[in-house]
């Protein structure tokens, strides 16, 4: 899988996780930032979208600094998705 594969995927989940629905996947922007945004995410969103790495990827993340340079906007995150797993 490359990263033009793995955003829309991303995206979707995002909206399932954060049961955002009055978004399409479809409107978020590879490069929007997922929070402080229109998405109006906030830390429990954060949370939700740690534990989407960590089923849906097999991605562990402990460290909060380590998070908040991963989840700034969905190409950090399929970046990171791609580069830390084997199954992407």
């Amino acid at each position: 899988m490359n990263v033009d594969t793995l955003k829309p995927i991303l995206k979707g989940q995002i909206v399932q996780y954060l049961n955002l629905l009055d978004i399409n996947p479809t409107d978020i922007k590879d490069d929007e930032p997922l929070f402080g945004g229109d998405l109006g995410l906030d830390s429990i969103d954060s949370l939700e979208l740690v534990v989407l790495l960590e089923r849906e990827y097999g991605i562990k993340i402990n460290n909060p600094a380590e998070g908040r340079k991963i989840l700034i906007d969905v190409n950090h995150m399929a970046e990171y998705i791609l580069a830390h797993t084997k199954t992407a």
